[in-house]
């Protein structure tokens, strides 16, 4: 059950996640990977795609904050909290390769915050199985648009390479727990609605 603590230490939570400096658990992905000269037109592409992956982290924070704050069973509040630490490190690496290219974190997180955690709260509110398969459904999605940019990052950006390549490995780690512990497939019409809403932050997010 919610009570005043629970909601300070999550509005705690909000204000570091999008005005503090995340700090990773884990080494960055790319701490030994040497840095390779970009051309100014493949530096504005790699740092916008990696804007787009820090605007995803920063919705995965919220989604996980607001899914384990209104999650029913201890067990699964646990696993979201350990999930949401590795998110934690995926923020704080693809905030550091954004700075590292010259570039500037989206102006609208505070947005795709606030939203993703009324939309993980809700999740929680239909039960742990609809919770967990929400869950699992976003980090399948997040997996493939990942992919997506792995692909389209300029060859030789292999920094932002090996940062989204273990990106992609923990997603799928976490798909694969919600599923494990129960989560339910979402109807098809729900899984296009968030491919849908999913388009608007990334659209929005390449640019600003």
């Amino acid at each position: 059950m919610l009570n005043l603590d629970h909601l300070i230490i999550e509005f705690d939570k909000g204000l570091r996640t999008l005005l503090s400096n995340a700090h990773s658990t884990r080494p960055h992905p790319d701490a030994n990977v040497p840095d390779a000269a970009l051309s100014a037109e493949d530096k504005k592409l790699a740092i916008a795609l990696m804007r787009v992956n820090h605007s995803g982290e920063i919705s995965a924070q919220a989604l996980y904050q607001g899914q384990a704050l209104t999650a029913r069973d201890p067990a699964v509040q646990k696993k979201l909290q350990q999930a949401a630490q590795e998110e934690t490190d995926h923020l704080a690496w693809t905030a550091q390769r954004v700075h590292d290219l010259g570039g500037h974190v989206s102006v609208f997180n505070p947005l795709w915050y606030s939203g993703s955690l009324a939309i993980g709260a809700l999740a929680g509110l239909l039960g742990d199985k609809w919770n967990l398969g929400f869950l699992a459904e976003t980090e399948r999605q997040v997996g493939a648009h990942l992919q997506s940019h792995l692909q389209q990052l300029p060859p030789q950006d292999v920094k932002s390479r090996a940062v989204v390549t273990q990106m992609i490995t923990d997603e799928a780690s976490h798909a694969e727990m919600a599923q494990k512990l129960g989560g339910a497939d979402l109807p098809k019409p729900l899984q296009l609605a968030m491919q849908a809403s999913s388009k608007v932050m990334t659209r929005t997010a390449y640019w600003i």
